[in-house]
C-alpha cells in the first residue's frame, strides 16, 4: 500500500489549499485516515483525522478553518483548509490505519508529504 499525497504549494495568509492523497495497491480495509504536519524544528503534529463512519477530529489550532473528508470508493482523503495563516506552514503527511489483505494486521502507512507555505 503506498499513499500520495498532493495539493500542497505556496499561498497567501488568508488563502485557501485543498490537499489530496490517495492509497493504492487496493488495500483490502481501510479504518482512519488522517492528516499529520511537520514543521521545521517541531514535531509532527495531528491535524485532522477522519474515521470510518464519518467522525471527524481536528487539532484546536485548525478548528473553524480545516475540513477533513474521505471518499472510500477511491481510497483517498481530502483535507480543505482555508483562512491560512504563516504558522500553517508545514510538509503535510497523510496517513491510513489499514489492511493490506484480509489476514494482514492492521498498521499505519504513511504518504511522502507535500509542502504547503503560507507567507504573510
Amino acid at each position: 500500500v503506498q499513499l500520495q499525497a498532493s495539493g500542497g504549494g505556496v499561498v497567501q495568509a488568508g488563502g485557501s489549499l485543498r490537499l489530496s492523497c490517495t492509497a493504492s495497491g487496493n488495500p483490502f480495509s481501510i479504518q482512519d485516515m488522517g492528516w499529520y504536519r511537520q514543521a521545521p524544528g517541531k514535531q509532527r503534529e495531528l491535524v485532522a483525522v477522519i474515521g470510518r463512519g464519518g467522525l471527524t477530529d481536528y487539532a484546536d489550532s485548525v478548528k473553524g478553518r480545516v475540513t477533513i473528508s474521505r471518499d472510500d470508493a477511491k481510497n483517498a482523503v481530502y483535507l480543505e483548509m482555508s483562512s491560512l495563516k504563516p504558522e500553517d506552514t508545514a510538509v503535510y503527511h497523510c496517513k491510513i490505519q489499514g489492511q493490506r489483505t484480509m489476514l494482514a494486521s492492521l498498521r499505519d502507512y504513511w504518504g511522502q508529504g507535500t509542502q504547503v507555505t503560507v507567507s504573510s
